[in-house]
Formats: C-alpha cells, structure tokens, sequence
C-alpha cells in the first residue's frame, strides 16, 4: 500500500508541475527577476526552434545585453523535448519572454495566414530576414573562408559569388511563381519540393560552370511556360508580388537566399564546396608529396595535415561568417 500511495503522490506532483509549466509566461519571468533583489541583472528568456538554432541567436544576441538585462536562449519546453517555430510561437510571449524563429515563407508571406500574421507583426518575435539559418551558413562571401577553414588551403579555384548571383538570377523568376502559388493557396500544383528538384545542380563542371547554369536556365524557362499555361489567372498578379519581393529584399542577385535553407544547403552549396574543397585538397597533398625530403617526412607531413583538415559539411554547418 505504501508503494501505491508513493507512486500515486509522484505521478500527481509531476502532472502539477507539467500543468504549472503551461503557466509560464512573460509575466511569470518578471516576477521571477523581481525576487533576484532589485539591482539584479533581468532574465529574458528567448525561445528558439533546436537545438542548432541556440548558438546562432546567442551569438546575435549576446552583444545587445547591458548591466540591466540578459538574454537566456533555449528550447521552449522545459519538460519535454518538443521544439519548432509552433511550439515556440504557442508560448505567452511579452517584453520578458521572446521568441527568435525562421522566417521560412511567412516573412513573404505578409500575413497571409494566421503563422504569417504572428511572425510579421508581433513585438516579441524575431525572425531570420531570409528563409533559415541555413541560408546564413550559405551566403556566396563567406564560402571561400569555408573552403580554406575545411582545407587549410586560401587559393582561390572558384568565383563562388559570381555563380551565386548568376544562379540567383535564374531562379529568380521561378521562385516568385513558387510564392505566387504559396500565397494562392495552390501549393500542392508547385511546391517548394517541386522548385527544388528542378533548380538543385547536377553534375557541376568547376571549369566550365556555365554548362550547369544554361542546363538550369532551361529547366526553369519550361517550368515557368507550364506554369503560364496552368494559371493564366496569375497574369494579373504576378507582376505585382514580384515588385513587393524586392521592396521586402528578394531581389534577383539574392534569391537563394529566400529558397527552403536545406535544399540550398543539400542542392547547392554542399555539390559547390564539396567539389572545391576536394580539389584544393589533392593540391596540398600533391605539394607534400612534391617537396618531401624523403619518405619519413611525407608521411608524417601527410598524416598531419589529414588530422587538420575538417569535413566541408561541418564547417557549413557552424561557420558564423
């Protein structure tokens, strides 16, 4: 019997303190800062999607913090590991307690459902300007350094920002249809897993790149006739929303930054380092190989620079340039 009430008496203090959780706002947190005396540094506590996502927004956040104030970054369930722009959102947000997501589409979306609406417009939400924190990881300046901290070699093989902007340019118009379809509530016919089958590389030639760029423009210049067929009601339309995504920043040289983050990451970016960093690796080996004095020295020379150098797709994945 003693065993029964003990049990019965923990599932009942856990399930209170599970409902207690759900109470936890903005004002719960101000009174909370309030029993740390009155000079106390203030908590504000910063809700974000993963794991991943803590490292990025206390990297943003750390510098705004004063003697008054600091940010506390974390996943937004303390009982659970639920975690996403939802589950985030769903909490009772305040000057005390923020939430830092993705834009994914609902920051071009313009409060065209009731997630838009939130992100767009409520005071205690930030979001990311482009689509995720993938598209940061993947900006054309910094995928040099990337290339260089991944093989500790600076020579530059590859204009990975003239590719970027001229890939931009391409996708540029088909993007605007994949929104356009987005805000029509026609998703279904041209989803954002139907845009990226058709603009992810294929077999990139680093020498010889415009190859992949005019097999791409082809690609996109038939989907875009098939789409002009399939709605013709977006003649009216189209033209429009393509100039309010430049106002919100979507222009034609920065496109890829507005696409879905992982497929950019997957699609693009990864074929494009991979690739670059493949080669400038060969040519460091080939240098040690090339002025060794004898054998002892080349393997051991060999040996430490194979410890040194990273996995391109980790580098991606952390870099903060």
């Amino acid at each position: 019997n003693s065993v029964t009430i003990s049990s019965t008496c923990t599932y009942r203090l856990v399930y209170s303190m599970k409902n207690l959780s759900s109470y936890i706002s903005s004002q719960y947190v101000q009174a909370a800062n309030r029993l740390a005396g009155k000079h106390a540094r203030k908590s504000i506590v910063v809700y974000v999607e993963s794991f991943d996502d803590v490292a990025f927004w206390s990297t943003l956040l750390r510098p705004l913090e004063t003697e008054q104030f600091y940010f506390e970054v974390m996943l937004p369930s303390k009982t659970s590991l639920c975690k996403g722009k939802k589950i985030a959102l769903a909490n009772q947000l305040g000057p005390n307690m923020i939430a830092c997501v993705d834009a994914d589409y609902d920051y071009l979306m313009q409060g065209a459902s009731p997630t838009s609406k939130e992100v767009c417009h409520s005071p205690y939400v930030f979001h990311t300007l482009v689509y995720a924190i993938e598209n940061y990881h993947c900006h054309a300046g910094s995928l040099h350094n990337v290339c260089v901290s991944a093989t500790l070699n600076d020579r530059r093989i590859f204009d990975f920002e003239g590719f970027m902007q001229t890939f931009s340019e391409i996708i540029h118009p088909l993007f605007v249809w994949n929104l356009w379809c987005y805000r029509e509530g026609k998703f279904k016919q041209f989803s954002m897993a139907d845009f990226y089958r058709i603009v992810r590389l294929r077999d990139i030639n680093l020498y010889h790149p415009e190859q992949e760029l005019n097999d791409l423009r082809r690609r996109v210049n038939s989907k875009i006739a098939r789409l002009q067929h399939q709605f013709p009601e977006a003649k009216k339309t189209y033209k429009p929303l393509k100039a309010e995504l430049i106002e919100l920043g979507v222009t034609p040289e920065t496109t890829y930054l507005f696409m879905r983050g992982h497929d950019l990451l997957d699609g693009v970016v990864s074929v494009l380092t991979s690739k670059v960093c493949d080669l400038l690796r060969k040519e460091r080996e080939r240098d040690i190989h090339k002025y060794a004095e004898h054998a002892k020295q080349m393997q051991n020379e060999l040996a430490s620079y194979q410890h040194s150098v990273a996995s391109v797709d980790d580098v991606l994945k952390h870099h903060n340039g």
